[in-house]
């Protein structure tokens, strides 16, 4: 059959592929639990308090690679596929070139030079075609939590500024967000207000909006302050909850412009 009688047309809705990152203990994990009948591959020991169907602690590549793939083959009513989490998995990856290649260190692998991260990048193309095969055969939404990291970054058109992003390394990272339907990030609602500092001066303060905390929230739309993108329309900040997310979800129309990602 030729390429032009296979050319496919309008939209293909698919179940998303999220990646959500954040600080620790705002939520992420209970963000995934709230999914449709998710099951958790576990590579950081966190989720003895949350109620969750999770696979057994993943300590190699290998008992990752063979989670996913157990999803794929094995009969199943788990509709979402979590993998909690990213960074912690990039350690089983190192581990496992370190392995491959006899030496202590990821800086050391196929003889230095940066060339372990080169080769880390197949090994998470390996998952996330894996992932990819459970939300295109078996119908799985796909959602992977990280932690956050402030990095410096250097913008060309203005002075260089920090902002959050995912606790990876950079091709990492990019791999991920490129991938992504949708990179959320988890945070606390603040505004600013100006207080008397005394002698004639002003001060700005950031104070968290609501109880117990603040107000949880994802941003869906990066800026100075955080990564984030989504191919969904979404354009604002929603609560930090999965009802949140699909209503917004529902309301919204793919996105033509440069969040796409």
């Amino acid at each position: 059959m030729s390429l032009m009688k296979q050319i496919q047309k309008g939209r293909q809705p698919m179940p998303p592929r999220l990646a959500v990152y954040g600080t620790e203990g705002i939520g992420k994990s209970t963000f995934a639990a709230q999914a449709p009948k998710p099951v958790f591959i576990q590579t950081e020991d966190g989720l003895a308090e949350i109620d969750c169907d999770r696979f057994p602690l993943s300590t190699t590549f290998e008992d990752v690679e063979t989670a996913l793939a157990e999803l794929a083959m094995e009969q199943h009513h788990y509709q979402t596929v979590v993998i909690d989490s990213l960074d912690w998995l990039e350690r089983l990856i190192w581990d496992d070139l370190c392995q491959q290649y006899n030496v202590s260190s990821i800086e050391k692998v196929d003889g230095g030079y940066a060339k372990g991260y080169t080769h880390a990048v197949s090994l998470w193309r390996k998952v996330l075609d894996a992932l990819n095969g459970l939300r295109t055969e078996r119908g799985m939404v796909v959602i992977c939590i990280a932690h956050a990291k402030v990095e410096k970054f250097e913008d060309p058109e203005t002075a260089a500024y920090d902002r959050y992003s995912p606790r990876l390394h950079k091709h990492a990272s990019a791999l991920v967000n490129e991938w992504s339907d949708a990179v959320l990030f988890a945070t606390r609602k603040f505004r600013t207000q100006t207080e008397d500092a005394g002698f004639g001066r002003k001060r700005s303060i950031a104070k968290e909006i609501g109880n117990a905390g603040g107000e949880r929230i994802l941003r869906c739309v990066g800026g100075p302050s955080c990564i984030a993108k989504n191919r969904y329309g979404i354009d604002e900040e929603i609560d930090l909850s999965w009802t949140a997310f699909i209503n917004a979800l529902s309301s919204t129309k793919p996105s033509t412009g440069e969040n796409n990602g």
